[in-house]
């Protein structure tokens, strides 16, 4: 099996902005209307604000190569990129996407762990991320690599309000 992760940068934009678009629909569109869809993926892909975040020091974005395909992406927070405030002790995980073509092949795993080594370089005492209360796979995938459910807050898709859950590793 061969995998590699790349770096992304503000050079990268264009490419993150199409495997954020295709994994984020693969991944919801069957439980979400269209129109909130288009409205959350534009805003949250914009080019303006990915280019934000790519250039914020305290966020980290890799690309997950698999057999030499691109296959997925990782974005990890520290300090006040976090979306929620969790402290300094604490990373968060915002995303792990694979693309569906991808699953099964451990690759959600070889990120987490990826995002576990950048945790414990930089001392911190916990890593966290939020997840849609109705994903039952992430959910159960996250729950086997430690997590717990601490919490939980509003996301919204569109206009549709959600709730996802806080899940919380203690390092």
């Amino acid at each position: 099996m061969t995998i590699h992760l790349q770096p992304c940068s503000i050079e990268n934009l264009q490419k993150l902005q199409e495997i954020s678009y295709e994994t984020f629909n693969e991944t919801f569109k069957e439980y979400n209307t269209s129109e909130n869809m288009k409205a959350y993926m534009d805003k949250a892909y914009h080019p303006a604000q990915l280019k934000k975040e790519l250039s914020n020091p305290s966020s980290q974005f890799f690309f997950l190569y698999f057999h030499g395909e691109l296959a997925g992406y990782l974005k990890v927070n520290v300090g006040d990129a976090q979306t929620e405030e969790m402290g300094e002790d604490s990373l968060e995980i915002e995303r792990i996407y694979i693309q569906k073509a991808f699953h099964k092949n451990g690759l959600g795993k070889y990120l987490f762990n990826k995002a576990l080594a950048i945790a414990e370089s930089l001392h911190k005492k916990k890593i966290w991320l939020g997840v849609w209360e109705k994903n039952e796979n992430a959910i159960a995938f996250y729950k086997r690599l430690g997590f717990i459910k601490t919490g939980a807050h509003s996301f919204y898709m569109g206009d549709d309000e959600q709730v996802d859950y806080i899940m919380t590793k203690i390092l």
